[in-house]
């Protein structure tokens, strides 16, 4: 899967925060306003950002009390797949947060095929990389 280099954003964009966000949630929220509309990253990504695991910045998108500000809708697992959202897993068995996402990301021109599967290309799809690695 074609993955991008993440672009530093070259202007102050600050998340909001109270003073009871954990110091590890705004972290990962100062990385989330920097994706733009019509992109998205994984998982994966933001925790190598972070020196932390996917599972930690699962838990903070989880908790993320600053939708739509803070767009933890914008992150997808590092397959192309869609991911969980609300805290509910991609394969729950309502699907309704599912679809909330996807509806949220089709309206940003993400698109995901019948599968859950993102499609690259057009005028979104491109996983942002926000490590620098390589791989």
């Amino acid at each position: 899967m074609a993955v991008t280099e993440y672009q530093e954003v070259r202007y102050p964009i600050l998340p909001p925060t109270t003073p009871l966000t954990p110091q590890p949630h705004q972290r990962v929220y100062a990385l989330l306003v920097q994706i733009p509309r019509g992109r998205v990253s994984s998982y994966a990504s933001l925790s190598r950002a972070l020196a932390s695991s996917p599972r930690a910045v699962g838990g903070a998108l989880r908790r993320n009390p600053f939708v739509p500000d803070v767009p933890c809708h914008r992150i997808i697992c590092a397959d192309g797949a869609i991911g969980g959202f609300k805290g509910e897993a991609q394969d729950a068995p309502s699907g309704v947060n599912r679809k909330v996402k996807e509806g949220l990301l089709r309206s940003e021109g993400v698109l995901f095929d019948g599968r859950g599967m993102l499609v690259m290309g057009g005028g979104g799809g491109m996983i942002l990389r926000l490590d620098g690695d390589d791989d």
